[in-house]
C-alpha cells in the first residue's frame, strides 16, 4: 500500500513539472527598479509672438526636435522622475520680415524689393539641453500609461539662415549676429502611450536688442505646437 501511494505521488509530481516545462510563453521577471529612459522625436508647427507692427507669419512653418532623456525616479512608486537630456532641434519661420545686409550689418524691413515674393523665411538649428519633471501612471508590467511631463529647455544656436526670393533676386543671410545664441524656453507634454501633445514657449527673444524695424525692437518669441513620440 505504501508503495502504491508513493508511486501515485511521484506520478502527479512528474505531471506538474512536465506541464511547467511546456508553457507556451516564457516567464517574465518584473523589474521593480525600472526607468523610462527614452529617445524622443517631435514634429512641430512654429509661429511667432510679440511681433513688431506689420510683421506676421504667413505660411505653415514646420520644425522638429530629437534627442535622448535620462530618467531618474524620485519616489518609491517610480511614477515621478527628473529627466535631463541632450538633443537637436530645427525650426523655420515663414514671415514677411525682410532681412538683408548693408555695409556688412543686418538690416530689417517690412518692405520687400519686389511687390511680391516667392519665399521669405529664417531657419535655426539648436543644440538642446532639456530638463523635465515627469509624472505618469506607469507600472513595471507595462509601458502604456498616461503622462504629464513639463520642463525647461536650454538651447545654443549653432546655425541660422534667412532666405528671401522674388522673381528677380535672391538674398541669403547666414549666421545673423543679431540672433540670440543662448535661448531658454518652457514646454509641456501631455499624452498616452504613443501619442503626446507638445507645446513650447520661448522665454528668450529670438533677436537681440540690436535688431530693429522702423525704430521698433524685433523682440519676437517662439511658440511651437506639435506631437512628441517617445521610443524606449
Amino acid at each position: 500500500m505504501r508503495f502504491l501511494i508513493f508511486a501515485f505521488l511521484l506520478f502527479n509530481l512528474s505531471l506538474v513539472f512536465s506541464q511547467e516545462a511546456k508553457l507556451p510563453y516564457p516567464m517574465i521577471a518584473i523589474d521593480s527598479l525600472y526607468r523610462e529612459d527614452q529617445f524622443y522625436f517631435t514634429f512641430t508647427y512654429n509661429t511667432l509672438l510679440n511681433t513688431p507692427s506689420g510683421v506676421s507669419t504667413n505660411k505653415f512653418s514646420p520644425g522638429f526636435k530629437l534627442g535622448f532623456l535620462r530618467d531618474m525616479p524620485i519616489n518609491k512608486r517610480r511614477n515621478k522622475a527628473i529627466a535631463p537630456g541632450l538633443g537637436l532641434s530645427y525650426g523655420n519661420y515663414f514671415q514677411n520680415l525682410f532681412i538683408y545686409k548693408q555695409e556688412g550689418l543686418p538690416v530689417y524691413s517690412t518692405n520687400s524689393i519686389a511687390s511680391s515674393y516667392k519665399k521669405n523665411k529664417f531657419e535655426q538649428v539648436f543644440i538642446d539641453v532639456p530638463i523635465e519633471f515627469r509624472w505618469r501612471t506607469s507600472v513595471p508590467e507595462s509601458h502604456k500609461f498616461w503622462r504629464i511631463y513639463t520642463g525647461l529647455q536650454l538651447s545654443y544656436l549653432v546655425y541660422s539662415k534667412s532666405i528671401y526670393t522674388d522673381p528677380i533676386s535672391s538674398i541669403t543671410v547666414s549666421n545673423n549676429r543679431d540672433l540670440n545664441k543662448f535661448q531658454a524656453g518652457v514646454y509641456l507634454v501631455v499624452g498616452n502611450n504613443t501619442w503626446n501633445f507638445y507645446s513650447y514657449y520661448g522665454l528668450t527673444p529670438i533677436f537681440s536688442s540690436e535688431a530693429k524695424v522702423n525704430d521698433e525692437r524685433v523682440s519676437m518669441n517662439a511658440l511651437h505646437f506639435g506631437l512628441m513620440f517617445y521610443i524606449l
